[in-house]
């Protein structure tokens, strides 16, 4: 299941909201806490994604989560977000979540409106019989009741984790208690009756007739009765816990029986934490419920699920599946009976790891992208090249390097010295971007923009990527790899063919890491290639006027243009046209850069004949035209060798739950060089990320492609090469 994780950073930014305007949350989890529930859940086979519960969230969910509509297998959210500000930010989360039709753990908005409200939480209590310490309100700090019992303690009514809390015993101290902590807090305060005695904490897991309720805890006070546990000794000291409390049989059962009661009444779902005061004479008081109460290794809510028999990690899935059987009604969530496979541990622990690096791996993205490796960049080219093989090479391969002079050089590297290699990896160092088009790297959202970003330099991290989390996994060493960099893909690899060509002839699989396309499709299927550079001339008579010679090559120009029209899924495309033309006997001249790509082999020949066809056809002006061919690479076409690689790939997608589907990419690779074998060579092309826009001012791709691509990727390296024969 693909299970988000939503939480809220500690300092708000530009990036979360538009304005910082009221109460801002003063909860949050540490980033240490939301990684461990994000591993724990890993390794209950789950594919997990972490997000920040600002601005960005409804797009990134779009992006990660199913299509229950589109018939696709639900995902859910794991939901930590204290919300960022606003009197009811609990809420925030869970209600955009029920705006989307997106399943999540915990309580709803209503819940968590009527829990974080302290004063609304004991008028329902009150209501229903379920004893609580009396209250006040204030709302300003001269505020009379003349019923007030001292000693009472103070906090902010919206404020958890005993934030602001002190315990006060006369008028004059509660006066500037209440003034104290308006101008920190912005809100009312609950003013209660302190309740000296014992403290305890029950934590409950479940909903309706399957609630669990955990081993109840004692905060220990150190045997003073008039102790209080502060937000500072919840940070800096926590206090000593007792689990399971040392209570009569009487007194747990009457503790168990009010908090029950309590968190239907509260209408709370799947997991919460009540906290009470055991006054010396006996009586039991409800103080507060949390809605969401701590997952921290430290708090009452974890230690008595420990004391329950439970660890991190099952607490954690147990949490997910009860919210699931909520939403579901069967724990559909793990359909597998028994152990986990080997599969299934090899896909957690690689995405586990991915995603645990990606920060690293987005910062080596940056750096690539920020070098403009441009064609006819040479020093650029060969720059990226090394950082790519010195990486390469700390992962236990062997670089080859093939000098060059007209573009930069190409690099293979091998991990292992025999004759074939199980997987051969294809990607570019070249971009087709000069200085006037490069644009820097940058995100927006889910979305990493930069040049190259999409073409090459995300498929090179994608690859890197997929290999670091192997090498974790111990499977890199069996995976006979190869992988070719070339550097010519922006001119149609016019220097790279008989490279390609001879690594492919020597490799089982071949893999391209161009792009993945839109929905998260693989390329079955390549346009060919044919790149021309056309020259027109006239030689003008004497006493001759110009005025048909420009109008004249613009007509040839069109026709060009509209060569592929009678091709089906053929493609032509001029990129450059350039004309001149003077008084006196200067010759007029035009010239033109046309790229033609074609489905077939076939339609490139019949493509290539019209061309010709048209640069013969007389007109006016009497031009002499020639046709210079540049570059061509072939079409791949489907063949059963793609059909067989390519259901081995959507297997694996469908067990790691990434959405993939085949489809023809009008772009070439250095795919189309590699010769044709009986059956066609197992290859497949679009590995990589996530892109949009390629070859323009706005390219990009989608952030969280990088994970699944690269755990695609590494199993489909893995299952390869377990059909070595």
């Amino acid at each position: 299941m693909k299970v988000a994780i939503v939480y809220n950073k500690k300092h708000i930014d530009d990036q979360d909201v538009i304005n910082v305007f009221g109460m801002t949350t003063m909860e949050h989890y540490s980033s240490k806490t939301v990684e461990k529930v994000a591993k724990a859940l890993e390794k209950g086979g789950h594919s997990v994604k972490i997000i920040e519960g600002g601005m960005s969230f409804i797009d990134e969910m779009k992006d990660f989560m199913p299509r229950v509509m589109a018939g696709e297998r639900p995902g859910m959210v794991f939901n930590m977000a204290y919300g960022i500000q606003g009197r009811n930010r609990y809420t925030h989360v869970p209600a955009m979540l029920e705006m989307l039709g997106i399943p999540y753990v915990g309580s709803g908005p209503e819940a968590h409106a009527v829990v974080q409200d302290k004063v609304m939480t004991k008028l329902v209590l009150q209501k229903n019989n379920i004893p609580t310490p009396g209250f006040w309100v204030f709302t300003n700090p001269d505020d009379e009741f003349e019923d007030l019992v001292f000693p009472v303690i103070v906090k902010p009514k919206m404020e958890s984790t005993s934030m602001g809390m002190e315990v006060v015993r006369n008028k004059d101290d509660l006066r500037e208690a209440v003034r104290n902590q308006m101008e920190k807090y912005s809100q009312e305060i609950l003013v209660e009756q302190f309740i000296p005695g014992r403290e305890f904490a029950v934590g409950l897991l479940g909903n309706g007739t399957h609630v669990e309720i955990l081993p109840i805890v004692e905060v220990d006070l150190g045997g003073d009765p008039d102790r209080i546990q502060t937000i500072t000794d919840k940070k800096q000291a926590p206090l000593d816990k007792v689990c399971p409390a040392g209570l009569t049989e009487e007194q747990e059962a009457h503790i168990k029986k009010i908090c029950l009661a309590a968190f239907e009444k509260l209408g709370l779902n799947d997991f919460t934490r009540v906290d009470l005061r055991m006054a010396q004479d006996g009586g039991v008081y409800i103080l507060e419920l949390n809605s969401m109460a701590s997952l921290g290794q430290t708090g009452s809510y974890y230690t008595a699920a420990k004391t329950a028999g439970y660890t991190y990690d099952t607490l954690i899935n147990k949490i997910l599946d009860v919210a699931a059987m909520r939403y579901f009604g069967d724990l559909h969530l793990h359909p597998e009976s028994g152990q986990k496979s080997p599969a299934q541990s090899l896909r957690s622990m690689i995405r586990s790891y991915l995603r645990s690096h990606y920060t690293t791996n987005e910062r080596l993205l940056e750096q690539m992208v920020t070098i403009n490796s441009s064609v006819y960049n040479l020093e650029n080219v060969n720059k990226l090249g090394r950082i790519v093989a010195k990486r390469l090479e700390h992962l236990g391969f062997t670089t080859h390097v093939h000098q060059m002079f007209d573009v930069g050089n190409m690099i293979y590297c091998t991990n292992h010295d025999g004759a074939e290699n199980d997987v051969l990896l294809l990607s570019h160092l070249d971009t087709w971007y000069t200085n006037q088009d490069f644009g820097a790297f940058h995100k927006v959202g889910s979305k990493l923009y930069g040049s190259g970003i999409a073409e090459s330099k995300g498929g090179l991290v994608v690859m890197l990527s997929a290999l670091q989390a192997l090498r974790f996994a111990r499977r890199l060493k069996r995976i006979r790899c190869g992988i070719l960099l070339v550097s010519d893909d922006s001119i149609g690899g016019r220097f790279s063919e008989k490279i390609v060509r001879d690594t492919a002839r020597s490799s089982r699989c071949i893999l391209d890491l161009k792009w993945g396309m839109k929905g998260g499709s693989v390329a079955t299927s390549c346009s060919g290639i044919t790149n021309y550079h056309i020259d027109m001339l006239h030689i003008r008579s004497p006493g001759e006027t110009i005025k048909h010679v420009i109008p004249e090559m613009c007509k040839k120009v069109v026709d060009w243009d509209r060569a592929s029209l009678a091709h089906g899924d053929a493609r032509v495309a001029i990129s450059e046209f350039k004309a001149r033309t003077s008084f006196g006997s200067s010759p007029d001249y035009g010239s033109l850069t046309l790229t033609s790509r074609y489905v077939t082999k076939q339609q490139g020949k019949e493509i290539d004949a019209d061309l010709h066809k048209i640069a013969k056809k007389k007109d006016k002006a009497k031009l002499d035209v020639h046709i210079i061919q540049r570059a061509q690479q072939d079409p791949v076409v489907v063949t059963e060798g793609v059909r067989g690689l390519y259901k081995i790939v959507d297997k694996l997608a469908g067990e790691a739950e990434i959405k993939i589907s085949p489809a023809h990419r009008y772009a070439s690779s250095s795919l189309g060089d590699v010769p044709d074998d009986d059956g066609g060579k197992p290859m497949l092309g679009s590995m990589g990320p996530i892109g949009i826009d390629c070859r323009t001012p706005n390219e990009y791709i989608i952030r969280d492609s990088m994970i699944d691509r690269a755990l695609l990727l590494a199993l489909t390296m893995n299952e390869i090469s377990t059909y070595r024969g």
